[in-house]
């Protein structure tokens, strides 16, 4: 917290020598906020006294377990605290995902169904709302593709560590001998932007409509409802035909496809991959994973900062916290040592 500290000082002199208000009003917040994490930050520093002290008690009386317990729990969430405050989000209006089924047949199209059902639980313990925009079924009733938007405070601050390929290891469903397979979906994670942010010239979009159709490929529609819009300079392609207006695919459409264009620049400008599929999802590749669910052993394990939990059915049913929490404090301790925290942000 060293350069916490040297930051609240910084921002405390400038803030004495501004005068522009609008400077003013941005170093005050960014001054509320440091000085919030300092002070919490002291907090955690009194508490873990105290445990040390529960745990030296815990020696001689076994009923100090209990107090290590709860004071444990309160420097977790003092942690997450600290660290709410210091990664403000970027993106306030929601995200985009999409899920789909990679390598494993129809056993990667009952896991894609799983991990839906693992975000749509997580976001109602958030209180975020759920709009599924497109959608591919199997038989099964697993999803080929899945698209939907997440719409709520923080929503991309969360889920954005959920991009990526994620693995599963269980006996499938439709496996007669008892045998573990592993299968994969991919997951990408795109914040949905305004307007203003991305720019778009209708000379570079080509737009085609087409009957929608329903499970098992039959015409849904009379009429040309469904939009296929391609954008000529980069090729990406949004397809939609949820809506059963032209008007209203087209407008999701658009706001999808708004949401990729932005993220494909954000990355260029980072100087990371040009790719922005291969950048979220890889090639869906059993051994390019983020995350293995390992049904036999009861355990999902988060490759990026080996953290393994043993509580599969709780996440699979949106109890995301636990990990999420471990990959918000492995980002911000990198941060930290960076010393790069909302440098440039209010």
């Amino acid at each position: 917290m060293p350069k916490i500290r040297k930051k609240l000082i910084e921002v405390e002199e400038r803030l004495s020598s501004a005068t522009d208000s609008r400077e003013i009003a941005e170093l005050s917040k960014r001054y509320s906020r440091l000085k919030e994490a300092v002070n919490l930050k002291e907090d955690i520093d009194f508490l873990m006294e105290d445990l040390e002290l529960w745990k030296e008690i815990a020696k001689e009386e076994p009923a100090a377990v209990e107090e290590i317990e709860k004071t444990e729990l309160k420097i977790e969430e003092k942690i997450s605290e600290i660290i709410s405050l210091l990664t403000p989000s970027e993106h306030p209006v929601g995200v985009i995902m999409e899920i789909r089924a990679a390598a494993g047949g129809e056993e990667a199209a009952l896991f894609a169904a799983d991990l839906f059902r693992m975000y749509s639980r997580y976001a109602d313990r958030k209180g975020w709302k759920v709009e599924i925009v497109d959608s591919h079924r199997t038989d099964l009733g697993g999803y080929k593709e899945i698209i939907f938007f997440v719409k709520g405070k923080d929503a991309h601050k969360f889920l954005k560590y959920e991009r990526g390929v994620h693995r599963v290891q269980r006996i499938p469903q439709t496996e007669s001998g008892g045998r573990i397979h592993t299968s994969t979906a991919t997951v990408a994670v795109l914040p949905e932007v305004e307007d203003v942010e991305v720019i778009i010239d209708p000379k570079d979009l080509r737009i085609e409509t087409f009957k929608a159709s329903g499970h098992g490929g039959q015409y849904v529609n009379k009429t040309e409802s469904a939009v296929r819009i391609t954008h000529i300079p980069t090729g990406i392609v949004v397809s939609i035909q949820t809506e059963r207006s032209q008007h209203q695919n087209k407008e999701m459409a658009m706001r999808i496809l708004r949401a990729k264009l932005y993220e494909l620049e954000h990355i260029k400008k980072k100087s990371e991959i040009d790719d922005l599929r291969k950048s979220q999802i890889g090639s869906g590749d059993r051994s390019e994973k983020i995350r293995t669910y390992n049904f036999p052993q009861n355990r999902v394990t988060d490759h990026r900062i080996n953290y393994t939990s043993h509580r599969l059915e709780e996440i699979l049913e949106g109890s995301l916290d636990e990990i999420i929490l471990k990959l918000q404090e492995a980002e911000f301790r990198e941060k930290i040592s960076r010393g790069d925290f909302f440098e440039d942000r209010a």
